[in-house]
């Protein structure tokens, strides 16, 4: 009797294995678009962005667009953009600024009317250009806070992909036309660290951004250990130009080189020469580098190129995109009656920088593809099987409408 109850339960257990072999599963797919959060972006004011071939959208804003009454929040002109962005199955790259050549400071009224609150005005780029007032306490006081109140509503939101933030001309972190002094207008490096802490504390789930001219004398950053641990990204506004190699890519070193594993790296298309723009994305680029190129080498997961849609076609647009950020590949599908098993490269040039989860059949694996380097691969697990799985990428930080896709070519 006990040799038969034996028999019984090997028998069982035999068939558990069996069942529980994993098989491999035919799967063919192919990445024919730009990915989301990733790619060639147009400012949202262009009328291209209904038709174009991307996926990111850009644009500014000013605090004095959002508070207009003192300890008054108002969103709406920020939510109406965001609404309007995602509607068109895009996210959005946002920039706060306070200094914009030819215009008056983005410093609220409230701010402007303290006691003792004095701007300047000068000419920048041969324009009357406001400053704020760096050296009130006000002013100083104003700027985290706001920074809060901003990660409280729109940390974590789909419908905001990158957050690039600074000070200077055009939140470039500098003043290279115009009157330039630490403190006044210009915040001071003390005020620059403390503001840079903020940051890393008030942003846990959008990736934010500084101008890798950040990396100059006037700011704190190449020479501070805590500050370069922080997790900022870097952004790039003269990407390609002549000069790029010598002036520029220094920066990049100085802040950090690898910074592009753990945030994302971006930027825009120069504006010192005319062909910057319109020879972008031209075989050989303005200046012999064709730009699939440089994004490799930056590891860059998107470039501002709003003019390009007067200059290329949307095949061409397409094609600059696609080289940019993160390019899942599925090198193994396994199944059997219970669970799964995937293996997943990145042939990127860039990781993704949020959770995405491999998925069969809708149920998600408990890791995730955020952080996987180009070159790289992982082995996911999933809790379910059977004999028709459908494989998808699923994340949450897409809009409605947005894809993750991957290459495969299994047989």
């Amino acid at each position: 009797m006990r040799g038969s109850l034996t028999l019984v339960v090997f028998l069982a257990m035999a068939s558990i294995s069996r069942g529980d072999e994993l098989r491999p599963v035919a799967l063919k797919s192919a990445v024919t678009e730009v990915q989301p959060l990733t790619g060639i972006v147009l400012w949202t004011t262009n009328p291209s962005v209904k038709t174009a071939p991307i996926q990111l959208e850009y644009s500014y804003f000013a605090y004095d667009q959002v508070v207009k009454e003192k300890d008054r929040y108002d969103w709406s002109a920020v939510e109406k953009l965001l609404d309007e962005v995602a509607g068109r199955k895009h996210q959005l790259v946002l920039r706060w600024h306070d200094t914009y050549v030819g215009k008056p400071t983005g410093v609220p009224a409230p701010v402007k009317a303290l006691p003792g609150y004095r701007e300047t005005t000068g000419n920048s780029e041969k324009k009357r250009t406001g400053f704020p007032d760096w050296s009130h306490p006000g002013w100083q006081k104003f700027v985290p806070e706001f920074f809060t109140r901003f990660a409280e509503k729109y940390d974590g939101d789909r419908r905001l992909a990158y957050l690039e933030v600074g000070f200077g001309l055009w939140a470039e972190y500098h003043i290279y036309d115009g009157p330039m002094e630490l403190g006044k207008t210009f915040p001071s490096k003390e005020f620059q660290r403390e503001f840079a802490i903020h940051m890393g504390r008030e942003f846990r789930q959008t990736p934010w951004m500084i101008s890798v001219d950040a990396a100059g004398d006037h700011a704190p950053f190449a020479k501070d250990k805590k500050l370069l641990a922080l997790p900022f990204g870097l952004f790039d506004d003269s990407f390609n130009h002549a000069k790029h190699q010598k002036e520029n890519e220094p920066n990049w070193d100085r802040l950090g080189r690898d910074r592009w594993k753990t945030a994302p790296a971006g930027g825009e298309f120069s504006f010192f020469e005319k062909k910057d723009q319109k020879e972008a994305l031209s075989l050989k680029g303005p200046h012999g580098i064709r730009f699939e190129e440089q994004a490799a080498k930056f590891h860059a997961t998107f470039i501002i190129g709003d003019a390009q849609p007067g200059y290329q076609k949307p095949e061409r647009i397409r094609e600059a995109g696609m080289a940019c950020g993160y390019h899942f590949r599925v090198t193994g599908f396994r199944v059997s009656a219970a669970r799964s098993e995937v293996t997943v490269t990145n042939s990127g040039v860039a990781p993704i920088y949020f959770d995405a989860f491999p998925a069969v059949n809708g149920i998600r694996s408990k890791t995730s593809l955020k952080g996987l380097l180009p070159g790289g691969a992982r082995v996911f697990e999933v809790a379910v099987g059977g004999d028709s799985p459908t494989l998808t990428i699923e994340c949450d930080r897409l809009v409605k409408g947005q894809r993750i896709g991957f290459d495969a070519e299994l047989p």
